[in-house]
């Protein structure tokens, strides 16, 4: 078992300021994938925690590597934050300066370090990658007596492992990756054979029979890329049986709900939306198409799409709007979007559906300036926020990249700009970012998820980079978590 490490690895403290470090610009951008970097400039510039009006799409043209160096050297000063306070535990709390292991304490799985990874290669920071990759490598063991939740730790750790691995070669994150996917096949024992909740790394013991789409069908493109590298059918097969089961449950109209039991295979909760808890259940069927070619997971994101825009899209004089409404009648049982619900734009980008992902953003757009920051709720009736927490998410950023890649419109790079400035002013610390418990009052939380580097900040920069772009898209799917997995086959 891996031990605690609580000592500070003095080498990876901040020995220069971030701004110095950020003027490195030709190391930026090394391991793209597909394409070469530029060169980037500083911009040392910030903003007021404040609620200013909304920019214009018209706005000036923002100065895309300037920008792209001022993401740079935020990623730099919450990742040494990290290292200086909380290295070889799984997170972060920047404002206590103290680590935060999931499972207790000394019970890491280096949740952090490996979300993180990919983007420590992606922004160009290679002596930092490959200190990470060896510590990953020599100290991370997954023979553990803990119940993990399978999702997380598939999104975010196997995920991670597979795309550094596709990225660096080393085989040491293979086979990890390899260990990890074993132990955590168990929770695919149900009698429907959608998976359990949790499952106990060590014992194969499972729980959690109560769960839901996002965390039955969000394991495709992870367990599937491990199926296709290791060569080992069941990956594949284990997670898109699951996929399977939950949309042949889908009701008379195509819709799914937020809550069923995986070894009754019945509904126990009938709201159907496209927020927390069946988001990317919808992401992945579109997501696994692209990945593999799979022809089965089209046909389901196909009629899955059909419904969600028929039932659940709600058109509101304020814009376009997706609320919840009951699976089997359609009624309409909620007018709340949020920061989880904002994927969809990118989702209907990469499908080719710009008019709808276009006007879904703006509505996305003006949720975070009404609220000066997007809240994790908003009633689009009322205009207000009824979820007030702002956790650092990703998603509305993830859905202006994906439009500026497919539209080339610069109004996606001034939302991008709004995006990064309001993080910095509202969430930055001295030792990293933290989560907002309130975007009405500011009041700072103390936590830095995985995924605000795994995530956040990884799209805010492939936003602003300059082209030829990173990341062929072409080639490429990212997971939900933004590991890029390569098509391979």
């Amino acid at each position: 078992m891996m031990p605690a490490v609580s000592r500070r690895v003095d080498q990876w403290a901040a020995t220069r300021e971030v701004g110095e470090k950020a003027r490195m610009s030709a190391a930026a951008g090394r391991h793209r994938i597909g394409t070469r970097s530029g060169p980037l400039v500083v911009l040392a510039a910030m903003v007021a925690c404040g609620a200013p009006e909304p920019v214009p799409a018209t706005a000036r043209a923002v100065n895309r590597a300037e920008l792209a160096a001022r993401v740079r050297a935020e990623f730099l000063h919450a990742w040494q934050g990290y290292v200086r306070h909380a290295w070889g535990h799984d997170e972060l709390r920047p404002v206590s300066r103290t680590p935060r292991d999931w499972y207790g304490d000394g019970e890491t799985l280096l949740v952090t370090p490996i979300d993180s990874l990919d983007t420590l290669l992606l922004l160009g920071f290679d002596r930092e990658a490959a200190r990470t990759r060896a510590y990953i490598a020599e100290h991370l063991s997954f023979d553990r007596d803990i119940s993990v939740k399978n999702f997380e730790v598939t999104i975010r750790v196997l995920g991670g492992l597979l795309s550094s691995y596709q990225m660096t070669g080393d085989a040491r994150l293979l086979a990890l990756a390899d260990d990890l996917g074993a132990r955590l096949l168990p929770a695919f024992g149900s009698p429907t054979g959608m998976p359990y909740m949790f499952v106990n790394l060590r014992t194969g013991e499972v729980k959690g029979a109560e769960s839901n789409p996002a965390e039955i069908g969000t394991l495709l493109l992870e367990f599937g890329t491990l199926a296709k590298l290791t060569r080992k059918d069941i990956y594949y097969d284990r997670a898109k049986r699951a996929v399977v089961e939950l949309h042949r449950r889908r009701s008379k109209l195509g819709l799914v709900g937020e809550k069923i039991n995986v070894e009754t295979g019945e509904w126990i909760g009938t709201d159907s939306h496209v927020g927390g808890g069946i988001d990317s259940y919808y992401e992945y069927l579109l997501k696994a198409w692209l990945l593999f070619g799979d022809e089965d997971c089209r046909r389901m994101w196909r009629a899955s799409r059909d419904a969600m825009n028929r039932h659940v899209a709600d058109r509101r004089p304020s814009g376009l709007w997706y609320g919840s409404v009951d699976m089997t009648t359609g009624r309409r049982t909620g007018t709340v979007f949020g920061a989880l619900e904002a994927f969809l734009p990118a989702v209907l980008a990469l499908d080719g559906d710009l008019d709808r992902a276009r006007r879904l953003e703006d509505s996305a757009f003006a949720m975070w300036t009404r609220a000066g920051i997007e809240p994790d709720g908003f009633d689009y009736v009322t205009m207000t926020p009824t979820y007030p927490s702002y956790p650092l998410r990703p998603e509305i950023v993830e859905s202006a990249y994906y439009l500026h890649r497919r539209t080339k419109e610069p109004r996606y790079l001034m939302m991008g700009k709004r995006f990064f400035d309001d993080i910095v002013a509202c969430c930055r610390t001295a030792d990293g970012y933290t989560v907002l418990e309130s975007v009405v009052t500011r009041k700072q939380g103390d936590l830095m998820p995985s995924f605000f580097l795994a995530e956040t900040l990884k799209y805010l920069y492939l936003l602003f980079v300059p082209d030829p772009p990173p990341v062929d898209l072409d080639a490429v799917v990212f997971t939900t978590e933004a590991h890029p997995l390569r098509r391979t086959w």
